[in-house]
């Protein structure tokens, strides 16, 4: 097949954004599809994740990958399906996941990380990139790493966001007391009454932190980090003896840079209550995919996972989609609806 009648679609990273992106950081592009070569596959994406590492890959912050240069297509992660392949194991028609980067079509070789979905699926697809997918291996990995046990009081940040709200699953389903921070009436009442959390705090709430230790009677054995800032400062003045925390990520720092934010207040608590603090990435941990995998579809398949999703259609929405990332105007696993399957 020639791909010189494909126009792909992309954003290019044009300027690195000062707090919020902006727009005019990301420039959509329309350009010729590169020829397929040996070893590689044609992709179109069918939706396209939103993750708050979006942001920090557009920054040139120190950080866990090298950041997008000016003038790249952004980087991300979709779910597609093979147009063409010159890959073995990689059939035209079957559904992908990998770093589709914000583009309509991907050239792509085993550096891009694809692999099939399951045929048949065991969900809808998008899950893939959510529950059953990065999100839900980074919730099994980081509630693994917290060594959870029965009775332990576990509490998460954003938790009603994609990797929290499955963080905080897995660790009831594990007999933990959870605790899930969110924003908003309608996020908390999600926490509790859509994924079965034993409590909630309402970050955006004048008392949110009478509200922590009110939800936190016996204190707190494992803090899910998800945010950071100030609300993680309160849940460090919870910590009980060898508290175990778990930092996921940092969302409120993301938007910081160059601040003139002065960091972490109470940190000092982790050395007063022999607390452990440990953050990681999910590529660093592909040896427990498989686990991970198993385990979140024997949930799923009993009926104890559930997911939410926020999916914003049309590509051309990308950009702005990406800020709801850090206002909350979304609830689970946000994705852009880029095209159907054929």
């Amino acid at each position: 097949m020639s791909t010189t009648a494909l126009t792909n679609r992309a954003y290019r990273l044009r300027s690195r954004p000062v707090g919020a992106p902006a727009e005019g950081d990301l420039e959509l592009v329309s350009e010729p599809v590169p020829e397929v070569a040996d070893g590689q596959i044609l992709v179109r994406t069918l939706y396209l994740s939103l993750d708050p590492t979006n942001r920090l890959w557009m920054s040139d912050m120190r950080q866990y990958s090298p950041p997008v240069e000016l003038g790249e297509v952004m980087r991300g992660i979709g779910i597609g399906q093979v147009v063409e392949s010159r890959r073995e194991g990689f059939e035209p028609g079957a559904l992908v996941s990998g770093y589709t980067q914000w583009q309509e079509y991907c050239v792509a070789g085993p550096e891009a990380g694809f692999f099939p979905l399951p045929d048949p699926l065991q969900a809808p697809a998008t899950a893939y990139l959510g529950a059953l997918g990065h999100t839900g291996l980074t919730a099994y990995v980081g509630v693994e790493m917290a060594e959870v046990r029965e009775g332990d009081t576990v509490v998460v940040s954003a938790a009603s966001g994609a990797v929290g709200s499955i963080a905080g699953q897995i660790a009831k389903d594990q007999g933990a007391y959870v605790v899930g921070i969110a924003g908003g009436p309608e996020n908390c009442r999600h926490v509790v009454e859509d994924l079965g959390f034993d409590a909630w705090v309402d970050r955006t709430a004048a008392d949110w932190r009478e509200q922590l230790v009110a939800a936190t009677p016996k204190g707190v054995d494992v803090d899910f980090e998800n945010v950071g800032g100030e609300v993680m400062d309160q849940v460090l003045m919870r910590l009980n003896f060898r508290a175990r925390i778990i930092l996921c990520g940092m969302i409120s720092q993301y938007d910081a840079a160059g601040s003139d934010w002065q960091g972490q207040v109470h940190i000092g608590q982790i050395l007063m209550q022999r607390a452990t603090m440990r953050g990681f990435i999910i590529t660093d941990h592909a040896d427990r995919f498989l686990d991970a995998m198993t385990y979140l579809g024997e949930m799923y398949g009993r009926g104890k996972l559930r997911y939410e999703e926020t999916i914003v259609q049309g590509f051309e929405q990308a950009p702005g989609a990406l800020r709801r990332l850090f206002t909350g105007e979304k609830t689970g696993k946000l994705l852009v609806h880029v095209a159907d399957p054929s």
